[in-house]
């Protein structure tokens, strides 16, 4: 006879088949059993810029933004617009949708060739696809080996890791609707473990990086979802709750990034919460930064 385990609620019985309920929470009314477009039959705005992007300043949408702005400053004929697409439904609208069938952000268009227009979706992937076209030189991303593979295989932990980090530990610590000590106590653990895997990297010959002495797009990647935890910036009291001061290596490296303009610039950029001052909704050039921030807008 199978043990009878505890359950949450304590009347719940797991079904033979299961069946769509939604969920509720923050996040519960906009997810679905299905893909496709459910939303408004709506096109993707479009700016005069080749390189199209459409996202919301979470920490998968701020790692495309800040490699953006990164090359920005240091490609001066580098340009980019960006548009925020809210995830609160807009994300499947019929144009986001023909951008991304996943229908998650962040999602881009490339209009280089405007006869061969190229879409690219998921963050890792529109990072190496703008690393390898613009960055000639190989600045974010080495182009010989082993460094070049150093810097894709950390990339590649960042993706893996997101998972457990804001879908685990993020929404059952902070978001869900109940709180369940057997999944906060799993994903916690997780959450801590990839912590101490990054100091104990960083701490390896004191690395100002995570590839070394070089700035890569595995920084870029990483420091949205790590920095932004050990700075307390997201999920509430989770800082505290992991203590996350343990990672001193972790908390300098992240100190470190957070200093660099292009990521400051880079987090304002689709971001629609927090101050006003830092909330640049949609960017279309270099000086949007100075005019174009939501408490200037509202003054207007």
């Amino acid at each position: 006879m199978a043990e009878e385990k505890p359950s949450l609620p304590a009347d719940y019985v797991v079904p033979k088949v299961w069946e769509y309920k939604e969920q509720g929470g923050t996040f519960g009314g906009t997810n679905r059993p299905y893909a496709g477009a459910w939303g408004e039959d709506k096109p993707l705005e479009k700016g005069e810029h080749k390189i199209q992007l459409y996202s919301m300043g979470t920490p998968n949408g701020v790692k495309v933004t800040i490699l953006l702005e990164e090359l920005v400053e240091t490609f001066p004929d580098f340009e980019y617009d960006a548009w925020l697409i809210p995830i609160n439904g807009v994300q499947f609208t019929s144009g986001f949708h023909s951008v991304n069938p996943n229908s998650k952000i962040p999602a881009m268009m490339d209009y280089s060739d405007k006869d061969k227009p190229v879409r690219v979706f998921e963050s890792g992937s529109i990072m190496l696809y703008l690393a390898d076209k613009f960055d000639k030189d190989g600045k974010f991303f080495p182009k010989e080996y082993p460094a070049r593979a150093e810097c894709q295989s950390w990339l590649m932990w960042q993706m893996g890791s997101a998972p457990f980090i804001g879908g685990g530990f993020g929404h059952f610590y902070h978001y869900a609707p109940v709180k369940i000590e057997y999944a906060i106590n799993r994903y916690a653990m997780e959450t801590k473990r990839l912590l101490d895997v990054l100091d104990k990297h960083l701490g390896e010959g004191s690395k100002q990086y995570v590839c070394g002495d070089q700035y890569t797009i595995a920084d870029m990647a990483i420091w949205p979802w790590i920095g932004w935890l050990v700075d307390g910036k997201i999920y509430g009291e989770a800082a505290e709750f992991l203590q996350v001061q343990e990672y001193k290596n972790v908390c300098a490296w992240s100190k470190r990034i957070g200093e660099r303009p292009a990521v400051k610039r880079g987090v304002m950029v689709n971001r629609p919460f927090g101050e006003k001052s830092q909330q640049l909704h949609n960017r279309h050039a270099r000086s949007d930064f100075e005019t174009k921030t939501q408490d200037k807008l509202e003054a207007a």
